[in-house]
């Protein structure tokens, strides 16, 4: 209850006493419940409640009008207080129930067009009478998009997709390789204290802002205008972005991209620095945190990754990889594959494109080219990328080569080609998001790709007498051997001598392999119209120390005949899996929300090395205030780290308790998690 001040009055005189936002009745019927404690949030389409205790004599709506209006920056809309309702969608109304006219207090319901602009409106309410006019400020409140209005822009059909893309606070990543999908959980924070007001600030110091503000309130109606923005305001490019990228490898000023869980902390952290950037992400940040921005600003949003994605950057749609004759892939091209890239695609419609492109939507915060003088990507429709329609707006020809483009693998030694292959099938091979209601995966690859099969294919440029295949028995966990099996098919009718050279090599998952860390070559005979199996071991010792970023190791084999010179390569690029962390919720995942619980986390090194400084971390959004951090100095081989944490839910709904090991022999920290479910 807010008490306004007025100027002193004749008794008979109708004044404005109290006023009451309805804020928990509001959020509850506009689907906002604890995303601020600090305004009034609610969607666009949908009435709200305002109820005022008028003082001085009984409002008689025959003889007094009531007149509110709603103010974004410099811009105004008047707002008659009606005794009817006005079913019209596409202006500002405000009424009275017909049984709550004569009533005291008096409650008025207003309700904003379904294509409003979105942010922070100051509301006022105007007293007419016959002796003149009263104006009092009533407070202030946040429009968003409203996904569950069939006439806003981002209306999604499915309670059960509203759920996931809008409300629901915590997602899956899925990174790694398509051979070793690995879960990482992300904390998306959207209901944590401040980061309603620090996404609203992300849209007011935009460029577009900036330069001209009316001209952007404007624009903010339409959710393609805001997700370019959010998406060129995500990096910092060009602009007072949230997050520095960095893929050296130097973390030395900032944050190793591994160690955010959560898009919070970092969204915190660039409105506590007055928008300075954070330091430091990478793909994956770039895309959860804007993630989090579009589900806060009411656009359903998923976090997608694309496994192999091309980087063709002149746009042939051919991305070379070049190997020598001993098998190690060597960097000749500007083009590039990342083992997987993240982007995100938002729910909305384009009525600037025409019928059939409405739906999900690519955005990609990650800065690599610029879009329209920025550094953003989309929002592109993924039915365009399935029709091949590369005039759709905006950046359909980059985003098709990311998920589409060919592959051309050359083998060279001092300059000539001795070997060439095309794969048409390997780059965007799998595409996943997290499924609706579940942790597990969805696969999106055939919304992309258009009746085309996700098993990799290869086409030889001529007809050649030799195949090798390249397998690995398992993937391996980190402390294991590598088991790998080679298979090579003479299709001649005449006896081979081969030469086998076999090379490994660690990789980061957006560039190219490093230094070869182990190799082995071996003369090979093989029979007419035969298959010989080989199979070859690389010892833990070989690669421990050899990992970086995501433990990532690319292995190739190349067979030349002696006789013909003839040479065929395979190669595959696989990740190392990480051990386990345990996570048990005593007494069950089923907790009570405001009562005291706990947790056991514990983690036993089953390495052969020691780790060093090792620091258990675990935390929850929603679970907990802050990290609980337990140290090692020293964790030998066989010793098991163990932390009981308590913990006090704040929030109802489906929550995670995450926990992280770091350690200075590793550049990337072992993460686990567990999905509790929090009742009032």
């Amino acid at each position: 209850m807010l008490t306004m001040r007025y100027t002193h009055q004749q008794q008979t005189d109708l004044r404005l006493k109290h006023v009451n936002l309805e804020v928990h009745d509001n959020h509850t019927a506009h689907q906002t419940l604890g995303l601020s404690s600090r305004h009034l949030v609610v969607r666009r389409g949908r009435p709200f409640k305002v109820t005022m205790l008028l003082h001085g004599r009984v409002f008689n709506p025959q003889r007094e009008t009531l007149i509110f209006t709603a103010l974004l920056g410099g811009m105004s809309v008047e707002i008659p207080v009606m005794l009817s309702k006005d079913e019209s969608i596409s202006r500002w109304s405000a009424h009275i129930h017909p049984g709550e006219r004569h009533s005291q207090p008096v409650t008025v319901h207003v309700c904003s067009p379904a294509k409003a602009p979105v942010g922070l409106y100051d509301l006022q309410v105007h007293i007419v009478c016959l002796d003149g006019q009263r104006s009092f400020a009533i407070g202030s409140f946040v429009l968003l998009c409203n996904p569950w209005l069939q006439y806003d822009a981002v209306y999604i059909p499915f309670e059960d997709q509203r759920n996931e893309y809008v409300k629901n606070d915590f997602g899956i990543l899925y990174m790694g390789t398509p051979h070793n999908v690995i879960s990482r959980p992300w904390s998306f924070g959207q209901y944590e204290q401040g980061i309603l007001e620090i996404c609203l600030n992300i849209l007011q110091v935009s460029p577009q802002h900036s330069k001209d503000k009316q001209g952007d309130y404007l624009l903010r109606a339409d959710p393609v205008y805001i997700s370019r923005v959010v998406c060129a305001m995500v990096n910092c490019e060009d602009d007072r972005g949230v997050l520095k990228g960095n893929w050296s490898g130097n973390f030395k000023y900032g944050f190793n991209p591994t160690q955010w869980t959560g898009s919070a902390d970092i969204l915190k952290l660039w409105g506590r620095s007055n928008f300075s950037p954070v330091r430091y992400g990478q793909c994956w940040v770039f895309a959860s945190v804007m993630c989090t921005v579009m589900r806060v600003l009411g656009i359903p949003s998923r976090v997608v990754t694309i496994f192999n994605s091309a980087h063709d950057t002149n746009g042939n749609l051919v991305i070379e990889e070049y190997y020598t004759n001993t098998g190690e892939k060597i960097s000749m091209s500007k083009d590039s594959i990342w083992n997987f890239h993240v982007w995100v695609e938002c729910w909305m419609s384009r009525p600037d494109l025409g019928p059939g492109f409405d739906g999900w939507q690519v955005l990609d915060p990650t800065p690599q080219e610029k879009s329209g003088g920025i550094f953003c990507c989309g929002p592109c429709p993924v039915k365009g990328i399935r029709k091949k329609r590369y005039d759709a707006l905006y950046d359909a020809p980059f985003i098709y080569a990311s998920v589409n483009a060919d592959v051309v693998t050359v083998i060279v030694r001092d300059g000539l080609v001795l070997g060439r292959s095309v794969d048409t099938q390997r780059v965007g091979s799998h595409i996943l998001t997290k499924n609706v209601g579940s942790d597990g995966p969805q696969s999106l690859t055939c919304a992309y790709k258009c009746n085309e099969s996700t098993h990799a294919t290869c086409e030889r440029a001529t007809v050649q007498s030799l195949e090798v295949s390249l397998k690995i028995e398992k993937v391996p966990t980190m402390g294991e051997n590598i088991c790998l099996f080679i298979t090579v098919t003479n299709r001649a009718n005449v006896p081979k001598v081969l030469k086998e050279h076999v090379n490994a090599q660690t990789k980061e998952y957006n560039g190219s392999p490093q230094g070869t860390f182990w190799e082995a070559n071996k003369q090979l005979h093989i029979a007419p119209c035969a298959v010989l199996s080989v199979h070859h071991q690389i010892p833990y010792s070989e690669y421990e120390n050899m990992l970086v970023g995501e433990g990532l190791l690319n292995v190739a084999v190349v067979i030349k005949d002696e006789r013909t010179k003839e040479r065929v390569l395979a190669s595959e690029e696989f990740n190392i899996t990480a051990p386990q962390i345990s996570i048990e919720v005593i007494g069950g995942d089923n907790i009570q929300q405001k009562k005291e619980h706990s947790a056991l986390v514990s983690f036993t090194n089953g390495f052969t090395m020691p780790l060093s400084s090792a620091v258990l971390t675990v935390e929850g959004s929603g679970l907990m205030e802050g990290k609980d951090q337990t140290k090692v100095y020293l964790l030998q081989p066989g010793q098991t780290i163990e932390k009981k944490v308590s913990f006090t839910p704040t929030t109802t709904g489906t929550k995670l308790l995450q926990a992280s090991l770091a350690y200075n022999n590793s550049p990337t920290a072992i993460r686990s998690f567990q999905k509790v479910s929090v009742f009032a």
